[in-house]
């Protein structure tokens, strides 16, 4: 009886083990699949400086917009400060990293920190310019504000050294920054298929966040499914 009960002991003990380790290799493989896109996403602003400035999303806003001051220096203090905090955000998700080069993974985390809420302020101010009136505002201004909520909890959490919930704001802060690949990815298959950029973008407002903070509610979930098991 005592042969049997250690088998048992045994196999749920290896079952855990491989539990976690399914855990892990989706981890990584996650985090390769959104490093490539937040990497190239991450650069786009960069365009702005050798093409002109009326393509992509610019395409669609008027000239008063466009010669805005206000809505200038937003835009360009968005779409740069978001864009550095897409190219070193998923680093921080490398635990490997995290354990050997602590000293580095806090000062690129109040880097990315700084740079997120400098980002998410100004996208709430241009989404009050938003093409398609106040669906597509209403869509991007609630994202601005789920970007900066959840990276000042981030922030806040961490300086309580509560890292349980600094690594939960922290998923969902940068998933609402992966909005930026996601909508690049949206849209042009939204326009495709609706023939109306304007349809696409009332849609895309909405469809490019969204699901983001659902796919990073399930991996914080799973994330402590993980640990309460290995625990057990």
């Amino acid at each position: 009886m005592q042969y049997i009960a250690c088998c048992k002991t045994v196999n749920q003990l290896l079952l855990k083990v491989k539990r976690s380790e399914h855990s892990l290799m989706v981890s990584k493989a996650l985090k390769i699949l959104l490093a490539v896109p937040a990497i190239i996403v991450g650069l786009y602003p960069l365009t702005y400086f050798f093409v002109d400035r009326k393509f992509g999303l610019l395409q669609s806003k008027t000239a008063a917009v466009l010669t805005n001051t206000s809505w200038n220096i937003a835009f360009y203090t968005h779409i740069f400060s978001g864009g550095i905090a897409l190219l070193i955000g998923w680093i921080q998700f490398n635990e490997k990293f995290r354990v050997k080069r602590l000293a580095w993974h806090r000062n690129i985390g109040k880097v990315y920190v700084t740079t997120a809420l400098i980002s998410s302020i100004c996208s709430m101010y241009i989404a009050l310019y938003a093409t398609g009136g106040i669906v597509a505002s209403s869509g991007f201004l609630l994202l601005g504000l789920t970007w900066f909520y959840s990276t000042y909890r981030a922030y806040t959490s961490i300086r309580k050294m509560d890292i349980k919930s600094h690594q939960k704001m922290m998923t969902y802060s940068y998933a609402a920054c992966l909005a930026a690949v996601t909508l690049r990815i949206y849209l042009p298959l939204l326009v495709n298929a609706f023939h109306d950029f304007t349809t696409a973008y009332l849609i895309v407002a909405w469809l490019c966040w969204i699901p983001n903070l659902v796919v990073a509610y399930y991996i914080t979930k799973r994330q402590q499914f993980v640990a309460n098991d290995v625990l057990q």
